[in-house]
């Protein structure tokens, strides 16, 4: 069973009017297709990234502002760039036959004026797509997103040994004051001498007198 051909529908630059792009999305979805739609004021830079992203196999542009020049030569540009050229960049706007002759000779593929059937975009792509499955599939390129880009520069950093150094005990030492203090606590307790007792002294000096 074949899979499903997925396709992103894109309004690059300041082209406010997404009414046919949304009716483009639409009937493709109905074709059979996975559609991805991009929104509004997207730039170039977003609509590739955007593309890697979701692994798609089209990018369909919707250009009514007349930048299609530039906006599609920037596309193709950063496709090429980041190694997704075998996909197909296709779209549509009001764009001269004579525009559409050059961007074709940059590697965009068919595009579709106003008035065109949503029925002959759907058959173009199916056609292209299924050309394309007959075609050997090209050597894939290491490309780095923001994503990858953002784990390949966060290495993890050694852990340090821990090494636990013995502290030294600290010897026991009476100061001054201690030393005082003990003396002079021995010397309280001490017995004292016979017949220095002032008690006893007291008592033979009354029986004396007697």
């Amino acid at each position: 069973m074949q899979r499903k051909i997925r396709v992103l529908v894109g309004k690059p630059g300041l082209d406010g009017h997404d009414r046919g792009a949304k009716v483009v999305a639409a009937a493709l979805r109905d074709a059979g297709m996975e559609v991805i739609y991009t929104g509004l004021h997207q730039s170039p830079e977003q609509i590739v990234e955007a593309a890697l992203q979701e692994d798609v196999d089209v990018i369909a542009l919707s250009i009514l502002s007349g930048a299609h020049m530039t906006l599609f030569t920037e596309v193709i540009r950063l496709m090429k760039e980041h190694g997704i050229e075998d996909k197909l960049l296709t779209g549509g706007g009001i764009i001269p036959p004579e525009d559409m002759e050059t961007l074709a000779g940059q590697g965009v593929g068919r595009l579709f004026g106003p008035g065109a059937s949503t029925q002959d975009i759907a058959t173009y792509i199916r056609s292209w797509f299924g050309g394309r499955a007959d075609r050997p599939a090209p050597r894939a390129r290491a490309t780095l997103t923001r994503s990858t880009r953002a784990k390949a520069s966060a290495t993890p950093t050694p852990r340090a040994k821990a090494t636990a150094t013995p502290k030294p005990r600290a010897k026991a030492r009476l100061t001054g004051a201690r030393v005082k203090t003990a003396r002079s606590r021995s010397g309280s307790r001490s017995a004292p001498k016979r017949g220095t007792h002032p008690i006893k002294r007291s008592r033979a000096a009354a029986t004396g007198r007697r």
